[in-house]
């Protein structure tokens, strides 16, 4: 966690201030928070004996064997552990922007601003302190404008960090036995650079005895500059090794740095032996505020009830991150910069939040915040391409489960029919994201539908054109054919008072459809024919369609919003046995609290059937065959999502093949963790207060524009924001007087028993046909 070499003016780090509790969960207690100082400058730390700075006991000796095994390139621990540390920063953390009149007030002299506080114990003076900070830096070259990003980098960090760095030494210090005389920590060693010139090299451990240089990282990252510190060490001190113990999943560049560096030493060298390597021990900080109030921040989402929200890491991760991937790119590089003790872990990009998914909602208790976790793939190269989109898909999943709570079930359907313009998709179901999604997708099993035969693309398109039944003059001739999407049994797990999602397929339906709604077909086969192309599509087409919907990034949002499904369903089920603070929202038809956003707030179901139309017209695409003796020329051109089939796995089935998946999935609701070695990370929010605080919603004020200081808009409150009204983006379900809470319907009003041993269901049916085959005969070839 050591900066090995401080640039001029960056911000310092706060150590020695800290009482270390070591143990299965090492947590930091301040007494008070006077101790907020961010822009003082202080003195690099002195180099101490590990055990006397961390366990504050002087050992007599150094044992054998002691500090992390050097056993090659990487080394991983197969087992999470988790500390808890205390930021009282995080007090603050759902401070709002400022408005210009709070600037005014609050001025530049922030220390003013820190005494009354620290005198009264008020927090509207340390939000004031917080406001004057923000502002003594807005038109410095180094400076942040927008205020969330200051509240990060400025304000998060430089107070978590050191708590965060320290409790995490404390644990790597005892583990691996780092005491008595030969280790020392922040131990600093002098060497020459590239260019000739004298550097300092602080190390978090160093073994003096053996030359053992430890870089001990709470995160996953080693920076570019320590590794360029080490390499020019490494050069002068030929007979030192070098370790970095990292405390999260360690990224990619980095292993592919220190395996590249130990390469290159062990050439150097003439050994076999390992030089440099990654020790990880992947350990979870769990961050608690020290005096929750009115300002610190909790996650309303999936939360009927805002004031019963809790703390929440993925919220942080999530509205930390781009909304696209240039911004993306930028904010990773201003995160980077500040990340030196591996506060952010790998960054807002960190996560490919493109691969997020719900895993786990907790059964609803009345008077008690929701817990919930995702899961997602970390990004592989965080730096370069970063993750992107993160809030957007937190609000989807969100705005889903309550669509899915608010609406009754008969209204989860999507029909794309040309000769039914007046069914296309509910009314008020197409004022939501979930129905957009849902009739989206229908429009892509079309086009795919089309696509997965098109002989000039693949070799199973010719094949199957080669296999269609023909007409009496020989043409190629598929009847007109209904597809549609329906789950199949979601795989789950309820315990741990929840209910675990641990998969949702989906599964492609076809059949010849029949009624008075089906248009006329352009050619003619008779019914053996059409159960034989029937037979065809289903054997050599639709297995295709349903990789693609289960695996193609194009359905991602219908399997995301199918998991949020399968959690509203678990939750209708518990309140249809104990009314819960969801009761009001579910049946309600009310969903103006979950409407379309932005950039779809204008989206309209007609667009969409426009589209479908003029494909069922005029088909996707055209190919040219010879198929007995003549040339043709052929082109190829709903959703109900009413139903949610479940299947409950046993208790042994489930710690069988979902290991740890619990611990995991408790760990991560308090801090962002990963799952059994792997590269993806599991978060969410806990449901908890952490010790109580406020409640309320405050007025949001504008984000401030870059006009040469900070000009955000709305009237101000004195001396700071009225307390009543905290911090943090509450948003809540509408308060309706329907008090239906009966389970899901299907279509037709028959109700869906979820029982033990089913689950909740999601069927994706639909009466929307397909593309039909023209021809245009060219004559024979001769």
């Amino acid at each position: 966690m050591t900066i090995p070499i401080r640039p001029t003016g960056r911000l310092p780090r706060l150590r020695g201030r800290l009482a270390l509790a070591v143990g299965a969960a090492a947590a930091v207690t301040f007494t008070g928070l006077p101790g907020l100082h961010v822009n003082e400058a202080e003195a690099a730390p002195k180099p101490k004996r590990c055990d006397e700075k961390y366990l504050g006991h002087s050992y007599g000796s150094t044992p054998a064997n002691s500090g992390p095994p050097l056993n090659g390139d990487y080394d991983p621990y197969p087992t999470d552990e988790n500390y808890t540390y205390v930021n009282p920063a995080r007090d603050f953390d759902g401070v709002l922007a400022p408005t210009q009149a709070q600037l005014d007030k609050a001025g530049t002299d922030y220390k003013s601003w820190q005494r009354q506080f620290e005198k009264t114990g008020k927090p509207e003076y340390r939000v004031m302190e917080m406001y004057a900070r923000y502002q003594s830096q807005y038109n410095s070259p180094r400076g942040y404008k927008e205020w969330n990003r200051w509240m990060d980098i400025r304000w998060l960090a430089p107070h978590g960090s050191p708590p965060r760095g320290d409790a995490f030494m404390a644990r790597m210090v005892r583990k691996y036995n780092m005491i008595g005389p030969d280790w020392w920590c922040e131990d600093t060693l002098q060497y020459t650079d590239e260019k000739g010139e004298t550097q300092n090299r602080r190390v978090d451990a160093r073994n003096r005895a053996e030359g053992r240089n430890v870089e001990i990282k709470s995160n996953g990252h080693v920076e570019d500059d320590q590794m360029a510190a080490d390499r020019q060490l490494a050069k002068q001190r030929p007979k030192d090794k070098f370790q970095y113990l990292t405390g999260a999943a360690t990224d990619q560049p980095s292993k592919d740095k220190i395996a590249a560096f130990n390469k290159d030493l062990k050439a150097a060298r003439n050994t076999r032996e390992p030089q440099a390597g990654i020790v990880e021990r992947r350990s979870n900080a769990i961050e608690r505020p020290q005096k929750p109030n009115n300002y610190t921040k909790y996650d309303p989402r999936f939360n009927a009830d805002p004031l019963k929200a809790g703390r929440s890491p993925i919220m942080d991760q999530a509205l930390r991150s781009g909304k696209t991937p240039e911004e993306a790119f930028r904010i990773q590089k201003q995160y980077q910069a500040g990340n030196r003790g591996g506060y952010f872990m790998r960054g807002p990009g960190g996560i490919d939040f493109s691969t997020m998914q719900l895993n786990y909602v907790s059964t609803p208790v009345k008077g008690q915040g929701m817990k919930y976790s995702m899961k997602a793939d970390y990004a592989k190269d965080p730096d370069t391409k970063p993750g992107y989109g993160g809030e957007a898909r937190l609000n989807l999943a969100n705005d889903a489960f309550f669509t899915w709570l608010a609406l009754t079930p008969d209204k989860f359907w999507v029909n794309l029919n040309p000769v039914r313009p007046d069914l296309i998709l509910d009314k008020e179901f197409a004022r939501t994201d979930a129905g957009r999604i849902l009739l989206e997708s229908d429009l892509t099993l079309k086009h795919d539908y089309a696509d997965a035969m098109n002989p000039d693309k693949y070799e199973r398109g010719e094949r199957f054109w080669q296999a269609a039944p023909r007409t009496a003059e020989g043409q190629p001739c598929l009847p007109i054919i209904r597809q549609w999407i329906t789950p199949k049994p979601a795989t789950v797990r309820e315990q741990d008072g929840g209910i675990y999602i641990l998969d949702a397929p989906l599964k492609v339906n076809m059949e010849v459809p029949t009624g008075p709604d089906v248009p006329p077909n352009t050619c003619k086969i008779n019914e053996a024919q059409t159960r034989q192309a029937e037979t065809l599509i289903k054997t050599m087409i639709q297995p295709e369609l349903e990789r693609r919907v289960n695996n193609d990034p194009s359905y991602a949002d219908l399997r995301y919003v199918y998991r949020s499904r399968v959690a509203a369903e678990h939750v209708r089920r518990a309140d249809a046995a104990h009314p819960t603070d969801f009761h009001k929202v579910i049946n309600s038809n009310d969903i103006s609290k979950w409407k379309l956003r932005a950039p779809n707030q204008n989206w309209d179901k007609k667009t969409v059937y426009d589209k479908y139309v003029h494909s069922f017209r005029n088909g996707d695409y055209k190919f040219k065959r010879t198929y007995g003796g003549k040339v043709w020329i052929l082109s190829m051109g709903g959703v109900d999502f009413s139903k949610a089939p479940k299947r409950n796995i046993t208790h042994a089935q489930f710690n069988r093949q979902h290991r740890d998946l619990d611990k995991t999935t408790k760990t991560s609701t308090q801090a962002e963790t990963t799952y059994r070695g792997t590269e993806q990370v599991f978060l969410g929010a806990s449901g908890e207060r952490g010790g109580g605080g406020g409640g309320g919603e405050p007025t949001p004020t504008p984000t401030p524009t870059d006009s040469g200081r900070p000009t955000p808009s709305h009237s101000p409150s004195t001396p700071a924001p009225d307390p009543s009204t905290p911090g943090g983006d509450h948003s809540g379900p509408p308060a309706t007087d329907n008090p239906g809470g009966d389970l899901a319907h299907t279509g037709n009003t028959t109700p869906v028993g979820l029982i033990a041993g089913l689950a909740v269901a999601l069927a994706v049916a639909g009466a929307a046909l397909t593309w039909w085959m023209r021809r245009r005969n060219q004559g024979p070839t001769g």
